[in-house]
């Protein structure tokens, strides 16, 4: 696990967390594409999952997050379990040096999907974020659930059907 940009000075060893599952997936890149999340705190879960007409997997895999940390209603600890190496390590450790950066990359150019990088983070602040990482389709109950979501939100939205769903 890997800690967030900002941990607020909460006590690692206090109270239980709010564990966070998401996935993206997109048909083309760009194309349709949808997310789900799954929270989980105690023996309660949420689901959550949406889709976009026109977008990519890695906004996509963005928008699981974001949309699952918009369903916290307080400070708390936080374990986020992704596939997407992109979102881990943009969280991480590129967030540090974009910003830094004015929001450039190590090439000097703008970082792609500013707006929902500003957005987690923005979300994130509040909250104690612990990041794990698991390989994506091997078997992860929780990941594969998550893409199952993804998929069922990604059809929706190519069928015609709304475009996100709580």
């Amino acid at each position: 696990m890997v800690d967030s940009p900002k941990t607020n000075g909460m006590n690692r060893s206090s109270g239980q967390a709010v564990e966070i599952f998401t996935d993206g997936a997109c048909s083309g890149n760009p194309g349709p594409g949808g997310y789900g999340s799954l929270l989980r705190y105690g023996k309660v879960t949420k689901e959550i999952s949406g889709c976009e007409r026109q977008t990519t997997n890695n906004r996509m895999e963005m928008m699981a997050v974001i949309e699952a940390l918009r369903c916290l209603k307080r400070p708390c600890k936080i374990i986020i379990t992704t596939d997407s190496q992109y979102v881990m390590q943009g969280m991480t450790h590129w967030i540090h040096g974009w910003i830094k950066n004015n929001w450039k990359n190590s090439q000097k150019k703008a970082v792609l999907n500013k707006d929902l990088w500003q957005e987690m983070l923005r979300l994130s602040q509040p909250h104690e974020v612990q990041w794990k990482w698991v390989k994506g389709h091997n078997g992860h109950p929780e990941n594969q659930h998550c893409d199952q979501l993804a998929r069922e939100a990604l059809e929706n939205c190519k069928s015609g059907k709304r475009e996100s769903s709580l």
